[in-house]
């Protein structure tokens, strides 16, 4: 999988389609000279699913905001501009991690809630895999990473 931001867009997808839920995930493609805030939204008129997603795809077993996360050119850290747009939006939020083991080893991915984002940035260096475990899992299946519930 290459483009793990349009795998989390299609995984979206077909979870409204298979559950039956309005709801449309696009990915925000972006732009030279445009700031762009998150890496994916989810659209719906059901608040639940009213959703930002940002994308980190690295390998290694944890997410470090130092080395995975930037600032922006006003030095705002992209955790603390992802909350801003989040709060100004009235949008749920989740960072969608796939950890890449290497070769012969599969893939992880998982969506872990915005609220535990933010904790953990105001207490430790990053995330780990296991932490990630305990959140939602993206499971693997032919068409791609396949979310069973939200």
């Amino acid at each position: 999988m290459g483009d793990f931001e349009l795998e989390v867009v299609h995984c979206f997808n077909r979870f409204f389609a298979e559950e039956g839920l309005q709801g449309f995930a696009y990915r925000l493609k972006q732009q030279k000279f445009n700031m762009q805030y998150v890496d994916v939204l989810v659209d719906s008129l059901d608040p639940k699913y009213y959703l930002s997603v940002e994308c980190k795809s690295l390998k290694g077993k944890k997410v470090y905001f130092t080395q995975h996360f930037h600032a922006d050119k006003h030095n705002v850290h992209q955790v603390d501009g992802i909350s801003a747009f989040m709060k100004k939006t009235g949008r749920r939020g989740y960072l969608a991690v796939e950890f890449r083991p290497g070769p012969g080893k599969a893939n992880e991915a998982y969506l872990v809630p915005w609220e535990k984002v933010v904790r953990a940035y105001g207490t430790c260096p990053g995330i780990s895999i296991d932490e990630c475990r305990e959140e939602i899992p993206l499971q693997r299946s032919r068409e791609g990473y396949t979310l069973l519930s939200l």
